[in-house]
């Protein structure tokens, strides 16, 4: 089966990502889990080096890593809501867990309304990522498009003097709107996980 996975890059922070590198065609029967897992492996496995590769030579800089939430950090398609807490994605984890240990900020900014932060930030922690920062959505947010929103959420993180080295996301609205030098696109089949 195909993986419908792709790493693209950006030339600066502020511009729109180039083509996607590498893609292949997505899945076109049902997902099973461990197809979903292999396949977001594949892409952490991309991320990985370029991580290791993209700090070595930080001089000084203050790097974040900014992830999406559900099905990216957090196994939400594939756990019941209501079972809390919700897994995390392990290979999703394994890199938040790497780029932490090489200096870098672990970012997350996800449609999830406001009034679950807590809930939504205590599941994080409880799976075992490092949060320097979670955005979520608050009311006027709602009303915007969500990869206006994801946009806007990381060009204030690189407002606050941050160089953002990576996104990570699952949809195409978790990975629009540039302010990354590099996106990496977990598989969504579509949109059959949310």
């Amino acid at each position: 089966m195909g993986l419908g996975v792709t790493a693209t890059t950006a030339s600066s922070a502020s511009a729109a990502p180039s083509a996607p590198v590498g893609a292949v065609p997505a899945l076109a029967a049902d997902v099973d889990r461990a197809t979903w897992e292999r396949d977001v492996r594949a892409v952490v496995d991309q991320a990985l080096p370029y991580v290791k590769q993209r700090t070595a030579d930080a001089d000084g800089q203050k790097l974040a890593i900014v992830f999406d939430v559900d099905n990216t950090t957090l196994e939400t398609d594939f756990h019941p809501w209501w079972k809390l807490p919700t897994p995390a994605v392990k290979p999703s984890l394994e890199l938040a867990s790497y780029a932490k240990s090489r200096g870098v900020s672990v970012f997350f900014v996800t449609a999830r309304p406001g009034i679950i932060t807590s809930l939504t930030k205590a599941n994080l922690t409880s799976q075992g990522y490092a949060v320097d920062g979670l955005y979520v959505r608050d009311l006027p947010d709602l009303f915007d498009e969500v990869s206006a929103y994801k946009t806007r959420s990381r060009a204030e993180i690189e407002a606050k003097g941050y160089k953002v080295i990576a996104n990570v996301g699952n949809r195409g609205t978790d990975l629009v709107g540039g302010h990354a030098e590099r996106t990496f696109k977990l598989p969504d089949y579509d949109g059959k996980l949310s």
